[in-house]
């Protein structure tokens, strides 16, 4: 089993944590786009409470460990180890709690070319305890908004996890995936999942909009944040994301690993 003090050598050293890549600049910038209710930030979520840009720099001090100082506007940001692993422990603590009741559970990412390995790693495992990893709308276009305009995408699973695709991409189902914030995805899914015969998950697990857009609709949703997405921690503040875990979700893939060892021993859930 990967030791709490391993883990927290190996966040620091990957920069999954600690000056991260993430430029105070940007998160500084999606703190103002949120206080100001732009849906490229709020990535579904709908606010009880009125966020201004000085409560969300105080929620991110204290939920990502980010300087709390509004005169501190460059350079990397940062973000406490031990705020990381506090919230891995509580992410695989909802992870436990769902296999052992054998509950369905949704998995998806806007991260996939980063973190696709971290989830289907995690939906095997589900699999493998008898929970069913859902994949409802598989196949279904979705028309998202992006800078470049509107785009059609297609929903895919790959190994339990779901995605977006451009479906004009060459050799579809080899690439990863597309990068999306967008809370459309899993709307799609929930709503194929309503209609359908199967049944709706008790448990989505993901990142962007996929965790925010479940959350909002009362589902328990647990997720990987940057420090640049407050919407997410926004959301466990107010009670509508169950688990915010802060880390740098763009480093290689191949850097998630440890993480997911860590997850799955702390789970009960090694193979």
């Amino acid at each position: 089993m990967l030791s709490t003090g391993a883990l927290r050598a190996h966040l620091l050293a990957a920069r999954l944590a600690g000056p991260v890549a993430t430029s105070r600049e940007r998160s500084l910038r999606n703190y103002r786009l949120f206080a100001a209710g732009d849906p490229r930030v709020t990535l579904g979520l709908e606010p009880d409470w009125r966020w201004n840009e000085r409560d969300l720099l105080r929620l991110m001090a204290d939920k990502c460990g980010v300087s709390e100082d509004p005169e501190h506007r460059s350079g990397p940001d940062v973000i406490d180890p031990e705020r990381t692993l506090t919230a891995l422990d509580a992410f695989a603590e909802r992870l436990g709690e769902a296999a052992a009741r054998g509950a369905p559970v949704l998995f998806g990412t806007g991260h996939p070319h980063r973190l696709l390995g971290f989830y289907a790693t995690l939906a095997d495992a589900m699999s493998a305890a008898g929970c069913l990893v859902l994949t409802p709308a598989q196949g279904r276009c979705i028309d998202i908004t992006t800078r470049f305009g509107l785009r059609t995408y297609n929903l895919d699973y790959v190994r339990g996890v779901a995605l977006v695709r451009e479906p004009q991409v060459e050799g579809a189902g080899c690439e990863p995936g597309a990068h999306t914030h967008s809370p459309l995805p899993v709307r799609v899914a929930l709503d194929a999942a309503a209609e359908g015969d199967g049944p709706l998950p008790e448990l989505v697990v993901g990142d962007h909009g996929w965790v925010c857009g479940a959350g909002q609709l009362g589902i328990e949703a647990i997720g990987l944040a940057d420090t640049d997405d407050p919407a997410l921690f926004v959301g466990e503040a107010e009670g509508r994301v169950a688990v915010a875990v802060p880390l740098d979700d763009a480093v290689r893939s191949d850097y998630y690993r440890p993480l997911t060892r860590y997850v799955l021993n702390r789970a009960c859930l090694s193979q």
